[in-house]
Parts: C-alpha cells; structure tokens; sequence
C-alpha cells in the first residue's frame, strides 16, 4: 500500500472514530471520553469529540475559532478574549494522564486566564485570576459570535439598523423614536445563571458561575450581549459601570461558554475543576445558616447577602426569613437583609473553614415603612418599579419614544404612583412639585420631609421648597462616578435626604412643595445632567 492511501486510511479510520465519539457522547457523560489537542507551534486546536472545535491563538491566548458541527460560531474579523485581548501571553497546556481532560493557561504579570475542556461535552470551561485590573478598567470575557450565523439575539442589546449614537457612542436610536444599548435588558448579578444567542441549528450560552470575586452586590447589572456586526456574549466580572464597590481580586469563576445545536443546556457541574490546581482556588469553605427574621413585609421578597473585600454572596429568604449560604471562603462578613433591595437589618458574621455558623432568628430593625407618614409617595423597597417609567430603566434610553413623558410633574398625594416620576433631570422634567393637605392640628405641628432615591448622577441632590420656604440644601449623596439610570441600572447606594421642617411653614388646608436637582457641576445635555432615582418621598407625622 502506499504511504498516500496509508495516511488516507488512517485519516478515515481517525474521523470514523470522532463521528462515533460525538454520536455515542453528544452531551456530558457520566465517563471520560478522550479529548483531542493538536499543537501547531502557533496554534492549539480541541476537539472535544461531542461537535465541538475550537483553536487558541499561541501568542496571546485568544480564540479564533469555535466551530459547532462544522460550522464557525466565532466571528471572522474579532478573535474571542479575555479583557479587551491580553497581546500577547505565555500560553502552556497539558491534559489529563487519562487524555479525558485539557487545561489550556494563558498567563501575563497581572492575570491568568485558563481554559478546560473534558472530552464528550461542547463546553469551553473557564477562570480568570488577576491581581490587578485590566488596564481597560474592565476585567470580562468577550464571546465575539459570527453575527450571520448566530441571529437570535436579544432585542433590547441588539444595535443593527441604528441611525446613529444618541449618547456617548454606545446608546443607539432609531428612526422611530426606539432605542437599544449593549446595556439594556441584562439580568441582575443574583440572577445571572444561564444565557445565550442562537442560529439555525446552533447556539452559545454563557454560564456566569460563581459572582463571589465580582462587585456590586446581588442587584448590580452589567453588560452581557451586543450584537451589531459581530454577535457578543459577555461575563463581565469587574467593569466601572456605576460600581458601588472596589474591586475584588483573586480567582473569578469558574464560568463556562456552552455550545448547542440551539437549546438552552443545563448549568454544568463546575466541582471537576477543584483537581486542576488552579491559582486562587480555595477549597476549605464554611456555611452560614439564619434560622429566620422577624419583622418582615410579606408583600417582599427578601434577600441576605454577605460582602468583605475579598467575596460576596447573597441568597433568597423563605417566607420565615430562614436562609442557608454554602460554600463562602472563611472570614468576617458583614451580613445584609435586603428587603426588595433595600438594606434593613446588618450585623457581622464570621465564616470558619469547613463549618457552619448558626443565627438565631433576627428582628429587622431599620424598615423606614415602620414610621408612621402623613403621606407618603411610593414604597421603601430601594426600587423606582413602582413610578412614572420605572419599570423601562433597564430596558431603555429615558429619550424613548415608548416612554410616557417624564414631565415636569405635579402631583397631588393620594394620587396614582405611577403618575409620578421615577427619575428626576435637572436638564428634562423639572421641577416635581407635590402638593398635599393638612388639617389644622397637622399644620400646627413640625414635621420631617423624607427623599429616598437610589442612585445619583454628576452630583444631583434636591433643592425643596415648602410654601415658598427653602430648606437647607443638602450635600451631594456617595454615588458611582459613572452614568447609571441612563445605561440600564437604577442601582447605585440607596440614600435618604432628610429636613426637620418647622410648624410656621405650614399652612392649614393645601401645601406645595417643589423638587429640583441642584449640582456643583455642569451637565453634559438634558438626560445626562444632575438628577437621581426616586425611592420614596414622604411625609413623617
């Protein structure tokens, strides 16, 4: 036989074995199937037998190919990376002494990024371990999908056919009035579990995994698709993008990117990774366990979260207030309620490795819904959900033709939440002027007038005035120094501004208070200009 057709038949026999590989493992199996790795020098191609291929570039640790079944599901003019691409980067492997597993490092100074891979499951495993940020200020992992295969995408992220940038090259319009952001209709962190983009017969979802090195907190939002030309899937893990909080370092993940023939897997068992010795990872964990909460609104959803510099966690109540979070990196905690997304009850909590701390049941005792009001606008739940366009900030531009005009407002309490704005512009719909009445014995007495808001933008605080009385200005709340109601989040620190309003302000019968924003500094237009996110405004007995 000659050596052409020798290869040639080594060559079927090879394929033969792949194609019954992938027939007899199309999903994760309960063995190890082999995994296939081919070094080129340049490039380190895996073959997972299951359908899919993909190939890291050698130099800098990028993905420059994924194909699902034969067909390329990574974009043609963007390689997939970690960050916004690393360069270049020491990039090393190894697999298994089974031959079931690779691990693929790719390290720099500042950060290694690794990729795994077990034979017989379409999933590229990943962790990320830094201990600076990104020079970009943006540590994520950007999926950079072949947009003409992968259309199925989600419509508030979806940029194609835009007229043009709105605000700062990065909210689009469109000719009727409607418009769309890599900002828009992204999940909170608590709810970041499984999504993805699909195509004709193929698809790719992102499994975020573990938030514990992230920041933000369980109500914090962050990009996670765009499609425009390429079609990208994001995990963002640490980004300036109305952040609360500072960075954490150290191990983020595990994650995963999922490949389909265009259903929606399962979240994969991340626990195989614990042998891979990766940097950062900690195995000696411990568990709190909260018996229950006394004091609670049953018309809430409750939420215990747990944060120090270096983790944070979160997990939901019962209707008792029993929660139980497993699996945190030991340390000292400090242990939030969050009523909706209101802090209500904090304390310190210890974690010990390889134990559980036990909590007693915990009275709630800073429910601002507990003081008795006069009036009061809205609800304290550290959400505007309930106001005039609430409920469109995660899923809009504020300029959207869709939203109801913002005003200027007047309202009179007693009157429909929902008439009253949710947000307040210096530049677009102010002043809000609430008028209200008092009864001779209310008039005669001093009350406190009470604005909750939940984020801020370029130092935005309320100017009040009562009957034409001004109040003492107040001084501009701790906020995220980046946009915020405008890209999606109406969350940032929760914040409540508070006058003691004397009796001779008063009148007997009807009262009028007007509300405007007030900033040191200048704004940039009418939507990005001085302003917050109402919570809640009320008027104390």
């Amino acid at each position: 036989m000659s050596k052409r057709l020798m290869k040639k038949g080594i060559s079927s026999f090879l394929f033969l074995v792949m194609m019954t590989a992938a027939v007899l493992y199309p999903t994760s199996t309960g063995h190890a199937a082999t995994i296939y790795v081919t070094d080129n020098g340049s490039r380190i191609e895996v073959n997972t037998g299951a359908g899919l291929v993909y190939t890291v570039n050698k130099t800098n640790g990028d993905i420059i190919s994924a194909k699902m079944n034969g067909t390329e599901l990574n974009g043609s003019s963007k390689a997939s990376h970690i960050g916004s691409g690393l360069g270049s980067a020491n990039v090393t492997w190894n697999t298994s002494p089974s031959g079931s597993t690779v691990l693929i490092t790719v390290s720099t100074s500042t950060l290694t990024h690794y990729y795994a891979s077990r034979g017989g499951e379409n999933i590229i495993y990943m962790a990320t371990y830094v201990t600076a940020e990104p020079s970009v200020g943006e540590l994520r992992y950007i999926f950079r999908g072949n947009g003409s295969v992968l259309t199925g995408v989600p419509a508030n992220s979806n940029i194609r056919n835009n007229t043009g940038a709105i605000e700062s090259q990065d909210v689009f319009g469109y000719a009727n009035g409607q418009t769309t952001s890599k900002y828009y209709g992204n999940d909170q962190a608590k709810d970041l579990i499984i999504r993805g983009v699909t195509g004709s017969g193929v698809g790719v979802f992102m499994a975020y995994g573990d938030r514990e090195k992230s920041s933000g907190g369980p109500f914090f939002r962050d990009i996670q698709f765009q499609s425009g030309g390429d079609t990208e899937v994001y995990n963002y893990m640490n980004s300036g993008h109305a952040q609360t909080e500072n960075w954490r370092m150290g191990l983020h993940g595990p994650y995963a990117l999922i490949f389909t023939t265009g259903a929606t897997p399962s979240v994969p068992d991340f626990s195989w990774m614990s042998g891979l010795n990766l940097t950062g990872w900690v195995s000696s964990r411990g568990n709190v366990v909260l018996n229950g909460l006394s004091g609670m609104d049953t018309g809430y959803a409750y939420t215990v979260g747990f944060a120090n510099s270096n983790a944070q966690y979160w997990v939901n109540a019962s209707s008792s207030g029993a929660a139980a979070k497993y699996s945190m990196i030991p340390g000292t905690y400090t242990m939030t309620v969050y009523k909706g997304e209101l802090a209500v009850y904090t304390e310190s909590v210890n974690v010990t490795g390889g134990s559980t701390t036990t909590l007693n049941t915990r009275t709630i005792n800073n429910d601002p819904s507990k003081a008795s009001s006069i009036w009061r606008i809205g609800k304290w739940d550290g959400t505007p959900s309930e106001f005039l366009n609430g409920q469109t900030i995660p899923i809009r531009h504020p300029s959207d033709s869709r939203n109801p005009s913002w005003g200027p407002v007047s309202y009179a309490t007693g009157s429909a939440t929902n008439k009253f704005p949710a947000s307040q512009f210096r530049g677009q719909n102010s002043p809000t002027t609430v008028t209200f009445s008092l009864n001779s014995s209310q008039a005669a007495s001093s009350h406190v007038l009470n604005i909750g808001i939940t984020a801020a933008y370029n130092n935005g605080r309320p100017s009040v005035t009562i009957n034409g009385q001004t109040l003492t200005n107040p001084a501009a709340s701790s906020q995220p120094n980046s946009r915020s109601f405008t890209i999606g989040t109406y969350r940032g620190n929760n914040t409540t501004f508070s006058w003691n309003i004397p009796a001779s302000y008063f009148v007997n019968g009807s009262n009028t208070i007007t509300i405007t924003p007030i900033s040191g500094s200048s704004d940039l237009g009418n939507w990005l200009s001085a302003g917050w996110v109402y919570d809640c405004v009320e008027l104390l007995n």
